[in-house]
This record gives C-alpha cells, structure tokens and sequence, in this order.
C-alpha cells in the first residue's frame, strides 16, 4: 500500500535544516555544522516492540526521519550534502520516496536503490559510497548503534575500500532541529498533553478514591494495568473507554490508532519495597497499594509520535508539614513559568529554582532534585536540553519541555520516607510558559482525609450545659426533627425562607458557572465545523441494478408489465420494448376505474418531489431528465389489480427489509464466552430474564465465566450471552419497597435476543411469596391477637433481605470477574430511592431513580438508562405559578439524537429535581412554555459553531439572566396577590364578628338594591361600612335579627348559599319570643 508523504512539510523542514546549517558559525546551537561537508543519518532495523529502551528512548535517526516525511524509512541511508540530499534504500521504500523526488523540492534529491535478494547487484551502494567519499568532514550521531542487513553491508564496503572520513558528532544539533515545534506540531502536542489530563482528572483519581474508600487490594502494577486499558487494544478488540475521553476538551476527533503510552503508567506508594523513585525510568512493582500516606502518579501519552507527560501527588491524612512542602512545589511550578521564556539558559532555571527553595524553606534543598525536566517532543527525554544546573542551551519559543519538580528522602514523623512530585508539561513563550497539561492541583482534588478518630487530638473543653433547644433573639425556639438530610418540620418561616435564599444563591452561583463552561466547550468542539452535522458525512447515490444484461430478463410469451419478485423490478412495456425499473425507482401505483377501463399509473421517484425529510433524497445526476410517472390502460381489470396489489406488496416488503437493516446496522457480533474451567462457574439461580425467551415464561439461571456472563433457560435449550466488554452500565435495584430484585446490565452495543434488538438485559426475582396459608392453622387456636400477621412481616423481611444479600453478592463477584478479565473497573450502581421522582418518559407515569452515574427505570419496560455524562442541558419546561406538573427535556451533547422528553413531573419535586441536576453538573434553562425541539435541533446541527458562537443556550433561554427575569416577574405577582389579601381581611374585619349566622341574606339584599348602582359615583368602603353598621343598629332595635330579614325577603329571588361541610342546606327558623 502506497502512503501519502507530506511533500510541503518535507520542503519547510529540510529549509530550516540548510538554514541552521548556512548560518552555523552564528548560532550557538548549531557551531558544530560550521565545518563539516555532509551530514550521514544511518537507520537500521527497526527497534521490536518487547525492547523496554524503545519506550522512553529513540533513535534520533528514525525521529528524523519521521520528523521529515511523517514515516519511519528502517534499513535507509540519508546523506546530507551542500547541493543535494542522497538517499540509499530498498525498492519498496524507494516507491514512498519518488513522490518527493516528483514534487520538484527545494533541495533535489536522488534515490540510490538497491536490489531486492533474488534480483543481481547493482551500483546503488558504490554509488553512494563515491558520494560519501568526496566529503572530507562528516557530521554523524555517535552514539546511536543500527543492526541490519544493509548497515553491515555498508560498514563492510567501508572496510573493504579503506574509506577514512573524518566525522563529527551532530546529535546535539539533531536535536536542535526539532526542538522548536511549529504549528502542527504543537497540535498534535496539544492533544496528547490533554489525553493525559483527561486519562488523570476523570480515571485516575477517580479510581484512586474508589479505592481508598473501599480499601481495595491491588498491586501497583495492576493499577497501571487498568489505566493503560483505557486505550483500548491495538487490534480493535477493545474499543477506547469512551465514558472517559468523552469527558476531556479537544478530543472528539482524535486518530486512536495513533494513541499510545510513552510508558506504562508508574504508581508508587509507601508499600513500594524499592522506595520511591522519581527519575523517568521509575516503574511500578507488584506491591500492593497502601490506603495512607503518599501516593505518586504519573503517565505519558502519545499521539502521532509527540509525547506529553503529566504526574501529580496523592495524599493521604497527611500531616501539616507534608501539605506545606506540596504547597511549596505548587508555588514554585508557579514561578517557574513566569521565569521560562525565550533565551533563558536552561542552567538559570534550575538556579532561579533551587535559589526559590533556599529562599523559602532552606532545609529543604538537599532534597531538592539535580535535574528538573527536560525538553519532550518526539524523543520523549531528549538529554540536549536538560534543566539542570550545567546546561547553558538557551530556551527558546516553541520549545516543550517536562516540568518536573520533586522532593526525595523526606522522612515523616514516624521515620518512614516519603517523596513529593509536580509533573507537567510546559511550552515555552516569549515572555513566560503555560502549561499545556492541567488537573489535579487543587487540595480538595488531591488531599484524602480518612481519620477513624478526629477528635482524638482534640484537648477535652469544658462541659457546659447543654440548651434543651436553640435560643435566638430571646425565644425558645421549637426543635427540629431531622429525617436523613431533611428537615421535616420545626423551622420558623424566616429562618426557613433564609435557608431557601441560601440555597437558592448557591445554586444560582454554580449553575452560572455551568453555562460558561457548556459555552466555553462548545466553541472549543466544535472550532472548524462547518455544514450540517446530521448529514456531515453525505447520503450516497445508492445503485440499483435488475439485470446484469439482456440475457438475465425473464422469458414472457407477451410484452406485458410483469412483476419479478426474484429480482426486485418491474418490466414495462415501453415503446415495443421490455424496459426494467428496480422497486427502489418506485414511489407507489395508483388504480382507478373509468367506464369499461382500468387504469394503472405507476409514479417514479424523482428530484424536488416533496419539500420534507425525503427532499435531500440523492441522485447520481439530479440534472438529468427524469420519468415521472407512467400510466396504462387496459380492459382487463382483474390483471390490473393483480399487477396493483402485487407492485404494492413488493414496495413494502422491500421497505420492510429496509427497515430492518437500518435497525440491525448496530447490532455487533460478540466474541465466544470463555467458559470457567476445572470448577464450576458461579451461578444465581432461579431468576427470571427480561427481554423473555422463546416459550413458556420458567426460571433460569446465570452463570459467571472468564470474560462473561451466560443465561441459561431451564432446559438449557436456549442461552444469552453478555461479555464484559461489552457492558456499559451495571445496576442493582434491591427489593426494599418494590416488588423485583433487579440486576440491570445496559449494553455498549445491542445484542440480538431470539429475533429482537436489545440493549437491556435484566434478571430478577419476584420478592413476594404467594405461596401462603389464609385460612388459618394449628396455631390459630393458641392466639387471639395480630401475632401471625407480625410473623407474616418479619419472615416477608426477612426474605426481602436475604434476597438483596445473595443478588449483591452476585453483583460484586461479577464486577471483580470484569476487572480481572479486561482491567476496567466497573462500579456497581445502585439506584437512590430518596432522590427519586414520577415522570412519563413513554405513555406511562413511572418511578425515575438518579445512580451514581445515571438515571434511570428498571422496574416495568420499556427500560430507561440515560447516562448523566451524555447530558449537554436540561430545559424544565411549563414551570408555571400554579401548574400542579412540570416537563423536563434532556439534550445530549450528541446533537443528532432526539432530546428526551420526560413529562408531567409534579411541580413539588421541583426543587428536588433542580439540586439533583445542578450536583450532577449539568446546566439547567427554565421555560414558561413547551419548546419545539425539532426545528432548534435542527437549527443547532446546520452549524454547532455558529450557534455557540450567538451565545449558545442563552440565547433559548439558558443561563442565569433568564430564570430572573421570570423570578422577578413570579415575585411581582405574588406581591400583588398579598396586597389584595389584606385588603380583603381589613374589610372583613370591619364587618360583625357573628359570621356564624350568616345565610347570604345580606347579599341578596345588596343584589335586590339597584339604587347603589344608579348613583353617578360609587360609595367608598368606609361609607359603605357605615351604612351597613346603621342599618344593623336599625333591625335589632325593631327587634328583628337576620332571621327575620330572610323572612320578609323570602320572596325575592335569591343567590344560591355557598354549600356547608355536611351538604345540607341552611334554613332560617323564627325566633320565638318569651
């Protein structure tokens, strides 16, 4: 296979090759090539991949010339003259190397080729030698040792013609020729320096806590094993641990065939017998990982041949003195990159570096380190430029370097050593460096605190007497029952609302912080997208082909249409000829009748039919002139609706097909399950699986392999298969106030499950035991009381316990299986009850669960698993003041699936909902109205830049701006709400305090008075109340009450009375008199 070399790149770089060259005598970093003729770059065999001294170290001759044409050349021979480049090479690398010689280059060159074993000799290697020989200085890497077939021809032919050529050693000046990196260099630096931030921040100490926390046992070498895992395997097996690199900015597009470690990830802990070890060549031991006191880490990742390097310092209950010295390494990176810029002599940093330690903590400088990094590019350590107080090579723009600082030899308060390193990596500016990696440096990210006894230091206070309750403002304030976090009641409403603002303020202040993420990563991925990002890589004009000549045609006795389901058309006559259409050119067939005449139309697909979802339909030439539609008449109406009907069912079983293949695309053929041999596998029997098989609903049971899981049905006839590469997610619901115990395993990838697609697999086991005794036993006569249904609850306990003991059981023995078998740490996921809320994600109101990582429905399919990490936003939608329900809709950072829609979430979990999202980390939007999500999608995928670039969510309705905007008016409407209240009571409150009585007579006296309403101006309140308090006064000196008022106005249509709590309607009874 021919590659494609970069002819351009080739052309720059051999210029500044000849540049640095002509102007040697000038440079300091390029003195030695002043004097020299040629300089001769020999690459022999290929290093193999099991030596370890490849891993850290190169050749220079093979970095240079992967640094020239993008490829390795092994076996090849460079000669660099004043006037031309020679090379010597086999016939096939000479292939490669043509296209540069076509490309007319800046400096020619000319391609020696020698012959392949079974050809005759030539004149490629004497050739060359002649050339060789005119030179009478030659610059040449000294150290560097190639085995080959053709270097020990060389070094033969040299020793047979007594070749004598003074050379000089120009590594130093190979080296300085990479070393400052040009744009495209710095990209591919870029990506690898945030494939290691991303592998540290969102694996690595993630782990690492896991692990502490529940206090693993695992080697060092283990550790590093699982880490490397994330890569996945060269050979496609094992895919990138998306879950991971889905998380880190700028690696969307990332070649993973290009990704590899520099070196295989070194974890050091005080359990490491060797000590701690803070040089490049460090490696991790089989020593299991300590829970306390200091863990180092540190890991480098390649890609497109430039390396990165990242290593940071766990802490564990760490003393006070062990947490300034990190502190002081922390401050020193700091000032360092301030100092680092353009024609700074390396040897003044390591300087500038110990003189900050002196200055700072003198006693620390004997454990200072003698060197403090390197310069990193293709060579990962290139020893040219070392930070070390004898290098004077001046920094220069563009160079990269490891930063690496450290402390070796402390000793803590019990006498064990310990050590401290910062590694990172820096490129170099005009005026100061940045760092290129990042992660990890704050304390909250890096600092472990698991003391048993905190109090134990602690010198005992004073006893005091302890307050019954709290005491504010001088009132005994009502104590508050407290139910895991929540307060249940207790609070007053100030303190209660202050509570609520607090909150509030908070989670306003993060969810800012949020969307300026959500902004920032949206510019970041997708700089450059241009174009529709649902059909970004193009529908292809499909080809249809009936017949493969005249000769495949079926034999007809008549020219007439006919239907051939074999192959998928229709031939119509046409003109006295047989014309072939394939099914797929079809859109659909119309008959009707007319008079003694049927007839059949049969309608084409052609370019601009329809303006929809089929209007981007492709076409080899949509220029072209095309049929759109045919029609034929015919007395014979009985063929015609033969040849309707048979056209029409050939149309839907070829879209049917169709269907299913666009349906089955993701469906990935797994591996074998590798069964457990020489004991039997562990089994969790008598569980039922969900999708069903095949047949009569019994229980089955799992079984646990080597690198799978395997479900057997009774009989054992039919089986399914799940490996552990294959499981994204793995859940355990317990049976505590549900009616299933529930293992739940979502899939990377559907697997096929008798004739269905699935991508859930779930086993249970129903909790409740029918099986019981109603009418009583023996033991009903000896007992009067509630003791068989107490021994009913306490065995139903009883069993819901053993059954979550035995399913987790299972769980956990699965996940270290996983472990073992492909180095990643599965977690466990346990669904929180407390956290939970109703929705309807389908057309049913279900129970949502929020995981560690997910949220989800495993009770009743359709199952839901949405993976949080896959969320771009959240959009609560028709959150209204006085709505009962609210929607929330899920909007993944994939902008071509559909949003997920959950309904009809009741507004009282609200606030509930809102905390759980904002500590998941995703931003939230609020909306008084349902979104047309269809059309902003849409919108969105025509161009994500330019959408992110307009502001992004703010623009719909995200970010902090908006939901004040709709708090302050909420807020207006309350106050409104609250002035018309007390007006209200003020009026009410004027009115006479025997409210009791009160029948609705005085209203239908108000109605029946129409005079109030014929006055040219209203009565105000307090008129109105005098009147009313006169008239009172009136009717009690005429001795007549309420009562009698109703009786003299029983005639007068009245308003119907407002209902009392019995039902029953009130009716007025005289008074009688004494």
């Amino acid at each position: 296979m021919l590659v494609e070399l970069n002819t351009k790149q080739y052309n720059d770089r051999v210029n500044l090759i000849y540049d640095a060259w002509t102007a040697a005598k000038n440079k300091e970093d390029y003195e030695t090539l002043g004097d020299v003729d040629a300089i001769l770059i020999v690459a022999g065999e290929s290093s193999k991949e099991d030596e370890p001294v490849r891993k850290t170290t190169a050749f220079q001759a093979i970095l240079l010339q992967t640094w020239l044409l993008g490829y390795e050349f092994p076996t090849t021979l460079i000669l660099f003259t004043k006037d031309k480049i020679y090379f010597l090479c086999s016939p096939s690398k000479a292939k490669h190397l043509v296209q540069v010689e076509q490309s007319h280059p800046s400096v020619p060159i000319q391609i020696f080729v020698q012959p392949k074993p079974k050809d005759p000799p030539n004149d490629a290697l004497a050739n060359f030698l002649k050339v060789y020989r005119s030179c009478s200085k030659v610059g040449i890497i000294a150290k560097e040792k190639h085995t080959g077939k053709v270097i020990e021809e060389w070094e033969k032919a040299l020793k047979e013609q007594g070749v004598k050529v003074e050379s000089v050693d120009v590594a130093h000046c190979v080296s300085s020729f990479m070393a400052v990196k040009d744009d495209e260099e710095f990209k591919w630096m870029k990506t690898a320096a945030n494939l290691s931030s991303t592998l540290l921040t969102h694996h690595v100490a993630v782990k690492l806590e896991q692990i502490l926390d529940k206090e693993t046992k695992i080697t060092h070498q283990s550790f590093a094993d699982q880490i490397e895992a994330r890569i996945g395997s060269g050979d496609g097996e094992r895919l990138p641990d998306t879950r991971v690199w889905s998380k880190g900015r700028g690696l969307t597009d990332v070649d993973w065939s290009s990704v590899e470690f520099v070196y295989t990830p070194v974890i050091q802990s005080q359990n490491t017998k060797e000590g701690y070890d803070l040089r490049a060549s460090a490696e991790s031991s089989n020593d299991n990982l300590a829970h306390k006191g200091i863990l180092l880490v540190s890991l480098g990742m390649r890609y497109k041949s430039y390396c990165s390097n990242l290593g940071r310092t766990f802490m564990v209950d760490p003393s006070k003195e062990q947490e300034a010295n990190y502190d002081m390494l922390l401050a020193l990176q700091t000032e360092l990159l301030n100092f680092m810029h353009d024609s700074v002599p390396a040897r003044d940093v390591y300087n500038h570096a110990l003189g900050y330690v002196r200055e700072k903590k003198p006693d620390l400088e004997k454990y200072f380190l003698k060197s403090i990094g390197f310069g990193t590019g293709m060579e990962f350590r290139d020893s040219v430029y070392l930070l070390s107080p004898r290098n004077a090579r001046k920094l220069r723009t563009g160079m990269v370097f490891c930063l690496s600082l450290g402390l070796q030899g402390l000793e803590d308060k019990s006498g064990k050593k310990y050590a401290l390193s910062l590694i990172d990596t820096v490129r170099i500016g005009p005026e100061r460096s940045v760092c290129l990696t990042e992660g990890i440096k704050s304390p909250k990210e890096f600092l472990f605190f698991f003391d048993e006894d905190p109090k134990k230091d602690v010198p005992p206070s004073k006893p005091k007497q302890a307050l019954p309750t709290s005491v504010k403002n001088g009132k005994q304030a009502v104590p508050q029952k407290v139910a895991g976090t929540k307060v249940l009641r207790g609070k007053t409403r100030g303190a209660a609302s202050e509570d609520t603002l607090e909150v509030q303020a908070r989670l306003a202040a993060h969810q800012k912080t949020l969307h300026q993420q959500r902004q920032q990563d949206g510019l970041a991925r997708w700089a450059g997208e241009e174009g529709d990002l649902t059909n970004k890589e193009g529908k292809q004009w499909k080809k249809f082909q009936s017949y493969r000549g005249e000769a495949g045609l079926p034999e007809m006795e008549d020219l007439k249409i006919f239907v051939d389901r074999k192959n998928l058309s229709v031939i119509l006559p046409v003109n006295g000829f047989a014309a072939t259409f394939h099914i797929n050119t079809i859109k659909n067939a119309s008959k009707s009748d007319e008079g003694d005449y049927t007839f059949l139309r049969i309608n084409f697909q052609t370019p601009g039919q329809l303006a929809g979802k089929k209007e981007d339909t492709p076409f080899e030439n949509p220029e072209a002139t095309f049929i759109r539609s045919v029609s034929y008449r015919s007395p014979d109406g009985h063929r015609f609706d033969q040849l309707f009907k048979q056209i029409t069912d050939l149309k839907k079983e070829v879209n049917k097909r169709e269907q299913q293949r666009k349906a089955m695309a993701d469906v990935v053929e797994q591996d074998s399950l590798i069964e457990v041999k020489g004991r039997r596998p562990l089994k969790l029997p008598e569980v039922f699986v969900r999708p069903a098989l095949d047949g009569k609903r019994l229980p089955g049971e799992v079984e646990l392999h080597q690198n799978g899981l395997r479900y057997v049905s009774p009989l054992g006839s039919q089986k399914i298969d799940i490996l552990f590469s294959n499981i994204r997610h793995f859940f355990f619901q317990p049976c505590d106030h549900e009616l299933l115990v529930i293992i739940h395993i979502n899939l990377k990838s559907p697997i096929m499950i008798g004739k269905k697609k699935a991508h859930d697999v779930q086993f249970y086991r129903e909790a409740s035991d029918v099986q019981f005794d109603e009418t009583g036993n023996r033991k009903r006569k000896f007992r009067y009381g509630d003791e068989d249904e107490i021994e009913l609850e306490q065995a139903e306990r009883k069993r819901r316990h053993t059954l979550n003991k035995e399913f987790n059981a299972f769980a956990e023995k699965c996940m270290e299986a996983c472990s073992n078998s492909i180095g990643e740490n599965l977690e466990v996921e346990i669904p929180f009850r407390e956290l939970s809320f109703e929705g309807v994600p389908f057309r049913t109101n279900v129970r949502l669960q929020p995981t560690t990582d997910c949220l989800v429905h495993l009770t009743d399919p359709p199952f839901l698993v949405v993976t949080m990490s896959e969320i771009e936003i959240a959009s609560l939608e028709r959150v209204q003041f006085g709505l009962r329900q609210f929607d929330m809709i899920l909007v993944f950072k994939d902008f071509k699936k559909a949003p997920l829609s959950i309904n009809s979430i009741p507004s009282s979990q609200m606030d509930d909902v809102k905390h759980w999202l904002d500590s998941s980390d995703i931003p939230i939007m609020e909306s008084r109205l349902n979104l047309n999500w269809g059309p902003i999608m849409k919108s969105i995928n025509d161009d994500p830049y330019e959408f992110f670039l307009q502001g992004g969510w703010q623009v719909i309705g995200g970010g902090p701006g908006a939901s004040d905007a709709e708090s302050d008016l909420e807020s207006e409407s309350e106050s409104d709400f609250v002035a018309e209240q007390e007006v209200l009571e003020e009026s009410s409150s004027s009115n006479d305090d025997d409210e009791s009585a009160y029948d609705g007579s005085d209203v239908s006296d108000d109605e029946g008075d129409s005079d109030m309403y014929d006055e040219s101006e209203g009565d105000d309140w307090d008129e109105l109340e005098r009147k009313a308090a006169k008239s009172d006064k009136k009717r009690e000196l005429n001795g007549k009450g309420h009562n009698s008022d109703a009786e003299a106005d029983s005639d007068r249509p009245k308003k119907k009375p407002v209902a009392k709590s019995n039902g029953n309607k009130p009716t007025a009874k005289p008074v009688k008199k004494r």
